[in-house]
């Protein structure tokens, strides 16, 4: 039998769950099964920050500066409901895992090791596999799917850091249970950094990670996922960090959020309670040439949107609501309308002068000696190559042109959608033939630049997409032609990468595809610098200090 027909089955709907059809196929959504007084109520938990992770060695080699930083894949309690401890499978043991915050041209080294035994979902060892989601790194340490680390091993991953100023983050990737994965806490931001935008975005305080999740939880506070139908998975608790709808403390300034959408299936129509405008200052690849002020946005799985919110016209005591208005096919519950609240506080540092910009310099192309072009400069008429990549389910089965990642197994890896030359351009049209069903698309490697899209007025990418993008979403019957360019960057010539749906359950069933640049078999992604058993006793992490709670 076929791990296709393995991974079909009849749906057992247990208690407060919801299937749902739709076009595309049906979906799984649920509702906690815990009782009213260990079921979170909106706005009553103090926000928090995930910790900055502190290197554990650093210096300078003859190819410059690096750093090094420890990382445990471990089971932990973690206190998310009222009254119950949920056990989750993280980096660290917290979810969300730690940030690492790292300044252009400082290569990093990051030893992951599994201390993970049995996955608790699927019953089986817990074999995991981390990518770096946004950088261009060569092929042996970007999270391909069957680069497997087993319980017990650890993995040295290396992590070039040449590219401009972005929010990247890391998640498991691990073939046919990166939805469970992820869901249980194998996710976190890692920010780059870079002179441009150190010096035109807030820092410190005022720039501020968002990771927003939904989950569902059994009676006795364990974690509850079903994805049988594999079509998608929705919960009814919304998280940001970890915390269910938290309450943030901010001043009358202006701050910086880093949005990233970390859960299954959900997407998100963000907006605030007042009506009043987000700058969208960032895309997935960093800072947009224009800011654009948007009343709400939509944003699918893995998409990260920095956007800056001024809170200097507020009254102290004011309080604001980041709402959710949802979009198509999503799933949605008494309280997934909600995301967090905001409550405007006293300054006594003084007026706040930030001005909120209308353009920003995003500054040298890295490697552009080498022929790289900064994402948002590239043209129709540079690409070599058009191409063609259609989502959609066939026979249960969801596929990128017809084609599964099982059928690039079947072919020992060899079978490619394409093989561009480093620094090659090309044109892919995205087109979701699910019809009831959206799809963020990722593309592993590159940053592209969204030229058109069918389904707006003006048939050009919406306001709040006018930087460089990894993840495509990709609406009901929605076509997206996006300019992508293969820079690899020094060192690095190449080889096989991945690109398939976010929508993680359609990931794992089965819509995962590849591509390869400069030749298939150049550094081997599964064989070259494999996980090792791991010896070495589990260092203390360091953490950098905090800032005060609540904000």
């Amino acid at each position: 039998m076929s791990r296709r027909n393995l991974l079909r089955g009849a749906l057992a709907l247990g208690g407060g769950g919801l299937l749902v059809a739709t076009a595309g196929g049906e979906v799984f959504a649920k509702s906690s099964g815990t009782s009213s007084k260990n079921t979170p109520t909106p706005y009553t938990n103090m926000f928090r920050r995930p910790p900055v992770l502190m290197p554990t060695e650093e210096g300078v080699d003859e190819k410059g500066p690096f750093q090094k930083y420890r990382l445990t894949q471990k089971e932990a309690l973690a206190n998310i409901l009222p009254g119950l401890s949920t056990r989750i499978s993280a980096y660290n043991g917290i979810f969300p895992g730690p940030t690492l915050k790292i300044m252009q041209g400082t290569r990093t080294e990051v030893r992951i090791a599994n201390k993970l035994s049995t996955n608790r979902i699927t019953g089986q060892p817990f074999s995991t596999v981390t990518h770096l989601h946004g950088s261009a790194s060569l092929p042996q340490y970007d999270g391909y799917a069957n680069d497997q680390t087993a319980p017990g091993k650890v993995k040295n991953y290396k992590y070039p850091n040449w590219q401009q100023a972005r929010t990247l983050w890391y998640h498991d990737h691990n073939h046919l249970t990166t939805a469970k994965n992820v869901f249980q806490g194998l996710a976190a931001q890692y920010h780059l950094g870079d002179p441009y935008e150190r010096a035109q975005l807030p820092q410190g305080e005022y720039d501020v990670p968002l990771i927003v999740s939904d989950l569902a939880f059994n009676a006795d506070g364990s974690v509850a996922f079903n994805d049988e139908d594999h079509a998608g998975f929705m919960g009814d608790v919304i998280l940001v960090n970890g915390v269910p709808w938290p309450k943030m403390k901010v001043k009358p300034r202006v701050y910086r959020f880093r949005v990233l959408v970390a859960n299954v299936s959900r997407s998100y129509r963000f907006s605030l309670s007042t009506g009043d405008p987000f700058y969208v200052v960032g895309n997935d690849a960093g800072m947009t040439p224009k800011v654009n002020a948007v009343s709400s946005w939509r944003h699918g799985a893995a998409e990260r949107y920095e956007v800056l919110i001024d809170f200097r016209k507020y009254k102290v005591g004011t309080k604001i609501e980041l709402k959710n208005l949802s979009n198509k096919n999503n799933i949605d519950f008494k309280n997934t309308d909600k995301v967090m609240q905001f409550e405007v506080v006293a300054d006594s540092s003084g007026p706040d002068p930030y001005v909120v910009p209308t353009t920003l310099d995003l500054g040298p192309q890295p490697y552009a000696n080498r022929g790289a072009i900064e994402v948002n400069k590239l043209t129709p008429d540079m690409a070599k190559v058009k191409r063609k990549a259609t989502v959609e389910r066939k026979n249960g089965i969801w596929t990128v042109n017809g084609e599964t990642w099982e059928d690039v197994e079947a072919s020992g890896f060899q079978r490619v959608l394409s093989n561009p030359k480093p620094y090659d351009v090309e044109l892919w049209t995205l087109e979701n033939k699910s019809g009831g069903w959206f799809h963020p698309f990722h593309i592993h490697l590159i940053d592209g630049q969204i030229i058109s899209r069918n389904t707006t007025k003006d048939g050009k990418a919406h306001p709040w997409e006018g930087g460089g993008k990894d993840v495509f979403y990709l609406g009901e019957n929605e076509t997206v032609q996006a300019l992508m360019q293969f820079t690899t960057g020094d060192g690095n010539d190449g080889g096989r990468y991945m690109t398939h749906c976010h929508n993680l359950v359609h990931e794992d069933d089965d819509m995962m595809i590849q591509f390869a640049v400069g030749g298939i078999n150049t550094n081997d992604p599964i064989n070259a610098d494999p996980a090792v058993v791991d010896t070495e006793a589990e260092m203390p992490a360091v953490y950098a200090p905090s800032y005060p709670l609540g904000t």
